[in-house]
């Protein structure tokens, strides 16, 4: 009798100890369809996942709906992060644009006419998203660590603007995007494991970068921790929604902000 009590509780460890292997196998981050992961190297990995779940975690990331925030002070943006929607209004200009960067297509109101008839419109549809890729890269640059296009690796640890020790990721990109030859190093703070600075170079063999900027002024928005402070400029208005009036991806006239 003792023998098989002890025969039964191997078996039951072994099942227990299979399901708990089963589950740990589980990627909490995992990379983005062509994310250059055979010359990314595992800390750099390893950091981007403690980013991303520093700032709320993957699945509020996958199920994040709608991202409003303001550019620089020079622009508004809507993005309908599940259908590709956008709205860019540039109220310095009178123009709006009303693109889905999924598909392609759109119409732009430019210095207050419609051009959505013209010859023209496809140069203005990839210029709304233009700038969107430029924006959203200065609002959500951490989510995006792990991309499609993007290698990434460990270079050192050492000081921000601030003195504050860092770990500096490289970010580099692989035949993608509108600038592929850029390149960025990120500084994420060991402690809390957000970004907290960036420095930008135009070409990858650059000496120094064009700029530097920190990221400040972390706020909890919905599921997600954002940074709008990039010392000398700032990204405002910003704010996460569920729902959102649907004639803004539609109509010219439906104001994105008061």
């Amino acid at each position: 009798m003792q023998k098989f009590i002890f025969l039964f509780l191997l078996l039951a460890l072994g099942v227990f100890s299979c399901e708990e292997q089963e589950s740990t196998v589980v990627i909490a981050n995992p990379p983005a369809e062509g994310f250059n992961l055979a010359e990314s190297d595992e800390k750099a990995i390893a950091i981007a996942d403690e980013v991303m779940e520093a700032m709320g975690g993957r699945q509020a990331w996958d199920d994040t709906r709608y991202i409003q925030w303001t550019f620089m002070g020079r622009r508004h943006l809507l993005w309908d992060k599940q259908t590709g929607r956008i709205r860019v209004e540039s109220p310095g200009d009178s123009s709006v644009y009303l693109v889905n960067v999924f598909d392609k297509t759109g119409k732009v109101l430019l210095r207050g006419s419609d051009i959505s008839q013209t010859d023209s419109i496809g140069k203005y549809v990839e210029r709304g998203e233009s700038i969107w890729i430029n924006d959203s890269y200065w609002l959500l640059m951490p989510l995006k660590l792990k991309d499609s296009g993007v290698t990434l690796k460990y270079l050192k640890q050492d000081t921000m603007m601030g003195g504050k020790m860092a770990d500096i990721l490289q970010l580099t990109f692989n035949e993608i995007g509108r600038t592929p030859d850029n390149k960025y190093l990120v500084y994420v703070d060991p402690e809390d494991k957000l970004v907290k600075q960036w420095d930008f170079f135009t070409n990858f063999n650059d000496p120094k970068p064009r700029f530097s900027s920190p990221w400040e002024d972390y706020q909890t928005y919905g599921p997600l921790k954002l940074s709008g402070d990039r010392g000398r400029g700032q990204l405002t208005n910003i704010a996460i929604f569920e729902e959102v009036d649907e004639s803004l991806f539609t109509n010219f006239e439906t104001k994105l902000l008061d």
